[in-house]
């Protein structure tokens, strides 16, 4: 049987209905085309399995790129540069370079992204899922043994190696701390939009951790929110209800920004609070903030360590890698609820 004839610049502009030029304008971004031809390009690209190589321009190289394609929704979350950081740490032994780019969580900007690294032939590809994007475009280079790795969520119509914390039963463990507390009005504060896995996940524990003590989920006590001035105005409105919550379980580190901001602004020391993932002086806040600590520099290493076995030969099916989060006390979630009259 011949073996599958690899897709060419040819291919692409046949699909798409243009010339081989406007393609590789496109992909060598090096002229003018407009926003729908980039969009036509670049999925028939995804679909067909292309794989330009935009170094041959200059240099011809035998094989992949000694880089490792790294995207991530936002590099300047601290939780992303830490992941980074441990990526870094994981494959430099192998002589490779980590390359990092923000989707901004837009599944296109993540498209293009990929798109560009695939085109500069990177020996490894690791993501952190851009809510809503599609992955099944990757099964080609999947498929041809380069290694994939989706990090802190799952990506969506793939099967690959996944690392991510434990959200779920980390969050039920800070819930249940502060249920230990007295606590039985808790809010949770999470992040737009509510279908991302991590929220879905804390969610989940959340609701755990009350079926387990048995007290009522309540959906008024439920708030999300996209940024930390967002997650203030959600705190204020939780505390400004009735029967108001007197501890909140902050879903992740920005939403922990706005908690505080506004405990703050209302000067109100009397609302326990857990926060997912530690944030920048925590210990110095007052009370000093209690978290439950995910631990993004083991995340990166493990997903670096996953990428330079396949990279070695291991051809085992792909695996979802949990790392485990660890609660730490410092004193906001250890305030005692109020006693309630009897």
């Amino acid at each position: 049987m011949a073996a599958t004839r690899r897709p060419t610049l040819a291919d692409v502009a046949r699909e798409v209905g243009v010339s081989a030029k406007t393609v590789s304008r496109v992909l060598n971004e090096d002229g003018p085309s407009s926003a729908e031809t980039r969009k036509r390009v670049l999925e028939a690209v995804a679909k067909l399995g292309f794989q330009p190589n935009l170094m041959a321009r200059s240099i011809r190289v035998g094989g992949p790129d000694t880089t490792v394609g790294l995207v991530v929704p936002d590099v300047g979350n601290p939780f992303f540069g830490a992941v980074a950081g441990g990526i870094e740490d994981a494959v430099h032994t192998r002589g490779l370079t980590l390359l990092m780019g923000s989707s901004d969580d837009d599944p296109e900007r993540e498209l293009a992204l990929i798109q560009t690294f695939l085109a500069r032939r990177v020996s490894v590809l690791m993501v952190a899922p851009a809510v809503g994007a599609d992955h099944s475009y990757l099964k080609a280079q999947r498929s041809g043994g380069m290694p994939i790795v989706f990090l802190d969520r799952p990506g969506n119509g793939l099967t690959a190696d996944t690392v991510v914390s434990s959200n779920r039963s980390g969050t039920q463990e800070g819930v249940a701390h502060l249920i230990a507390r007295g606590h039985r009005r808790i809010g949770f504060i999470g992040d737009l939009p509510a279908r991302l896995y991590t929220r879905r996940e804390r969610l989940a524990g959340y609701r755990a951790a009350l079926t387990e003590a048995g007290l009522p989920y309540d959906r008024a006590l439920v708030a999300d929110a996209h940024d930390p001035s967002g997650a203030a105005e959600a705190t204020a409105r939780l505390l400004s209800l009735p029967d108001p919550p007197t501890a909140v379980l902050s879903g992740n580190n920005v939403m922990t920004i706005g908690v505080m901001v506004e405990l703050s602004r209302s000067r109100r020391k009397d609302v326990a609070v857990v926060a997912f993932d530690d944030v920048p002086m925590a210990a110095i806040l007052e009370p000093a903030l209690t978290v439950v600590a995910q631990n993004p520099v083991a995340m990166g290493e493990v997903a670096g360590a996953t990428a330079v076995e396949r990279l070695e030969g291991d051809r085992s099916r792909a695996r979802t890698i949990m790392v485990e989060t660890r609660l730490v006390a410092r004193g906001s979630g250890e305030l005692p609820a109020p006693r309630r009259p009897e």
